[in-house]
């Protein structure tokens, strides 16, 4: 399978984004990289860059970009809730657990959330502990603390 790489400069930090052959998204990573080829200016990641651009700017509550779901079916199941969070909302675990359809699986549900491949997009950022705590995020705390903020989610 042919993989293609774009990086985008964002506020809180470098993304690393991977599209899949069929140019779906497939990951979004933070990224330390110092030296990076912008994002190209036509096809999927011109897209990419535009809606995330916009969401940056405050312009875009809900993404609409190709994705490539690569998980179990139970993490693609948990994936697709996240995108149910409405913008400038959050959940809790167990709260993600019962609209998944598996309300004792709460600690199942923060593994796939853990593991979302594609943070922002999926928006994994909207999900935290059930006393309101920021818990855990891939890029780090402050960067879901910012997102939030950004959503109006926190004050």
């Amino acid at each position: 399978m042919t993989e293609r790489v774009g990086f985008y400069r964002s506020p809180i930090g470098m993304l690393k984004l991977t599209l899949q052959e069929q140019r779906q998204l497939k990951r979004v990573e933070w990224s330390e990289e110092m030296s990076f080829q912008p994002l190209p200016e036509k096809g999927v990641f011109r897209e990419i860059g535009a809606q995330l651009d916009a969401y940056f700017a405050g312009s875009l509550r809900q993404f609409s970009l190709p994705v490539f779901w690569e998980g179990s079916e139970f993490y693609q199941q948990v994936w697709r809730c996240l995108c149910t969070i409405p913008y400038g909302e959050t959940r809790a675990y167990q709260q993600m657990a019962i609209q998944c359809g598996h309300p004792k699986a709460a600690r199942a549900v923060g593994q796939a959330v853990h593991r979302n491949p594609i943070p922002i997009i999926l928006p994994c950022h909207r999900v935290i502990g059930a006393s309101g705590a920021l818990v855990g995020y891939a890029g780090g705390c402050e960067k879901k603390r910012f997102l939030l903020r950004l959503e109006g989610a926190l004050a």
